[in-house]
């Protein structure tokens, strides 16, 4: 971060601070602080970080966008998606998607009134449930495929097919880091 002149390391604290406070509520100046010190000393430059997110939103944009016909919601088309090698408990479907039970309880309710999951009690476990997907998920399966290749085509790409890999790869790396989030 030496490269970067006090002033706008002051304001690259403060947009730090800012959108802390944003995201998680109450955060306090301790946290922010901590994790500046991190930035600083990893000499990372935080712009990596800012567009890695933008580029984010606007792929979800297109996403969104491309689902609409479809009647779903992105987090609705993730637990389509999970459904499609086979039945999974509702357990399963929370801590894949990282959310909470009632979280995963409202997004299928909503998959399930518009007839793509059924649930049905697991043979295995009398307290758990699986959701399956019906055979009009399944057919909506190819269509919701489509609707992310044409967002993931308008994001990705003017990019070269070498550079896609190359950024898939350190995607991947990135997402590797068993101490991640």
């Amino acid at each position: 971060m030496s490269h970067l002149t006090p002033a706008q390391r002051e304001t690259l604290r403060a947009r730090l601070n800012a959108r802390a406070r944003q995201l998680r509520g109450e955060l306090d100046d301790v946290t922010v602080t901590q994790t500046w010190a991190v930035w600083e000393l990893a000499d990372v430059d935080p712009e990596i970080a800012d567009l890695l997110g933008r580029t984010v939103r606007r792929l979800n944009r297109g996403t969104n966008e491309a689902l609409a016909p479809l009647g779903l919601s992105r987090a609705q088309a993730r637990v389509v998606h999970l459904l499609a090698d086979g039945p999974l408990r509702m357990a399963t479907i929370a801590e894949r998607l990282s959310v909470g039970p009632r979280t995963v309880t409202d997004l299928v309710d909503g998959v399930e009134a518009a007839g793509l999951v059924t649930r049905r009690p697991d043979p295995d476990d009398r307290r758990s449930t699986l959701v399956v997907l019906t055979p009009e998920g399944r057919r909506l399966l190819d269509r919701m495929d489509a609707a992310r290749r044409a967002s993931a085509e308008i994001v990705f790409g003017r990019l070269a097919a070498a550079d896609r890999d190359i950024l898939l790869g350190l995607l991947r790396e990135l997402l590797a880091d068993p101490l991640g989030t």
